[in-house]
């Protein structure tokens, strides 16, 4: 089979699409004919060397695909399964082989290659609005890159909340997809000062929580925005990792709680994962949470999905196909 194979650690060049040795299953495994696979900025931790794993590797968090075999253990995924994984390394090669406990069945009424645009993300907007804080109705909260895979299904995710959202975004188009979204009010940042702005929106009172995907350019900002008693919550680092964070303020601004979650603690095996999974990938079956792919590449363009990734220029979902994946 094929493969995207990182050898060395750096920009998008060193994802190589190379021929290595085709999977069989282990006895608690299925090998997965990839379908589609979802194309994440942790992807790009991983290849960069930021987030460190051994080399050689196959990059790749999140897929869909068809079960072809499976291990003799194996007794709740069968063959011809269509099945969906997120938050396991490997997903940018025509087969994986992958633990069966870490799959997910896919609606048989979702839109094909829908699970690998919207599972790992949709996951993550369900846990952060979910599990790390109690709103109360009319409560303001900030949603950084609001236009972006995340920001827009956390806009989506937080409505039943009754909060009050704001979004940050780059451009009057993207400030657009954002309000779409659900985004009561959109901060065009290359042209206000967003912490100036939140202030004026929140009468000075702050936000409860923010959200924050953007790590390093915009933390600290970011910080200086949540009310007594609210939270930070890091989610993501396109501009590289936020700072040393001095405790001192926290308590002085008051009380303020500091979070730096990762999905893969909030699926912690499979019966949460499945719970997760069931509600996303039913609400978007549904069309309750809706998910935009914006660009498409065959799997053996990787290099050119993650220069698209990094230019954050996009506004969704970019997927890879695999051969029967493509149209």
């Amino acid at each position: 089979m094929r493969a995207i194979v990182v050898r060395d650690t750096g920009g998008p060049e060193v994802l190589i699409w190379e021929t290595v040795p085709k999977l069989a299953p282990g006895p608690r495994d299925a090998v997965v004919k990839v379908s589609a696979a979802g194309v994440n900025f942790v992807d790009t931790y991983y290849r960069s060397g930021e987030y460190q794993t051994d080399l050689p590797m196959t990059p790749g968090m999140e897929a869909e695909g068809w079960v072809e075999s499976v291990g003799p253990e194996v007794i709740d995924i069968e063959p011809g399964d269509r099945v969906a994984f997120a938050m396991y390394l490997g997903a940018y090669a025509e087969q994986v082989r992958i633990p069966a406990e870490r799959l997910v069945l896919v609606p048989p009424t979702l839109s094909p290659n829908l699970a690998a645009a919207g599972l790992l993300q949709a996951m993550t907007a369900h846990f952060l609005a979910n599990d790390l804080y109690h709103f109360e109705a009319g409560q303001f909260v900030l949603v950084h890159a609001g236009s972006g895979g995340l920001g827009q299904l956390l806009l989506q995710t937080l409505r039943p909340f009754g909060v009050r959202t704001i979004a940050t975004v780059s451009t009057s188009e993207k400030a657009m997809v954002a309000a779409r979204a659900g985004a009561e009010h959109v901060i065009n940042y290359k042209d206000q000062n967003f912490v100036t702005e939140v202030a004026r929106l929140t009468d000075g009172r702050g936000v409860a929580v923010v959200f924050d995907s953007v790590g390093k350019d915009t933390w600290s900002q970011s910080l200086s925005c949540v009310q007594p008693r609210g939270m930070l919550v890091l989610c993501g680092q396109s501009s590289g990792p936020a700072g040393p964070v001095d405790p001192q303020r926290l308590r002085a601004q008051g009380s303020i709680l500091l979070a730096r979650p990762s999905l893969t603690h909030f699926i912690n095996g499979p019966t949460e994962l499945r719970r997760r999974a069931g509600a996303v990938l039913g609400q978007l079956a549904e069309a309750s949470l809706t998910v935009t792919i914006v660009a498409d590449f065959p799997l053996e363009q990787a290099a050119d999905a993650h220069r698209l990734l990094e230019s954050r220029r996009t506004q969704g979902k970019i997927l890879l196909l695999a051969p029967d994946g493509r149209a």
